[in-house]
């Protein structure tokens, strides 16, 4: 039996090895920067699983633990990671790093937002690029896109986010035990479309 807590999330009955908040608010530059950096990405939803140390995160992501540990340190800096717990390894203290928040909510315009879109390109962009070329979902679904328009009311507008976000964290919690990771890329927005008037 591990001495590790582990948390239960009521809402979605999701087992975690540490507590954190339902939602941050990302609104410091500082904040925005730090998750401008797939890696830094990446280290955010590996321990949203369970709390990890940089060692653990350096030989999940193939990369020095120095490098890592900067990258930790500056989402740490940023509030976005947290301690969680320690333990002494020999003469050291070994530091466990979890999330602050399951979710790390970003409002703003399209342009400001740009760096997202950017990252995603950056991470997944070749294979986002091959699901658009192939014009449609494979076989099993994989690979299933849509872009779509509509004049709603501003109020039909709050609806939505809230029904995506709602999505979007069905889907992360997830039980982590298939064997292809998928990404989802949600994004409602207001665009330069010229609106035609009846």
């Amino acid at each position: 039996m591990s001495d590790v807590p582990q948390s239960v999330d009521a809402r979605t009955g999701v087992r975690r090895d540490y507590e954190l908040d339902e939602m941050l608010d990302l609104d410091e530059p500082q904040q925005l920067k730090a998750l401008g950096d797939p890696l830094r990405l990446l280290i955010c939803d590996l321990v949203l699983e369970r709390a990890m140390s940089v060692t653990e995160i350096a030989e999940r992501v193939g990369r020095p633990k120095g490098s890592v540990a900067y990258h930790v340190d500056v989402l740490v800096d940023a509030g976005l990671l947290q301690i969680v717990r320690t333990r002494q390894v020999r003469a050291v203290e070994e530091r466990f790093y979890g999330r602050t928040a399951l979710t790390f909510m970003i409002e703003g315009t399209p342009g400001e937002l740009g760096f997202i879109r950017d990252v995603v390109a950056e991470v997944d962009g070749d294979r986002l690029r091959e699901i658009a070329a192939a014009g449609k979902a494979d076989d099993e679904g994989w690979g299933t896109a849509t872009y779509r328009h509509a004049r709603i009311p501003h109020d039909r507008v709050a609806e939505y986010t809230r029904r995506l976000h709602e999505l979007s964290l069905e889907f992360v919690e997830e039980p982590r035990d298939g064997d292809v990771e998928f990404g989802l890329y949600i994004a409602l927005f207001p665009t330069n479309r010229p609106i035609g008037r009846s």
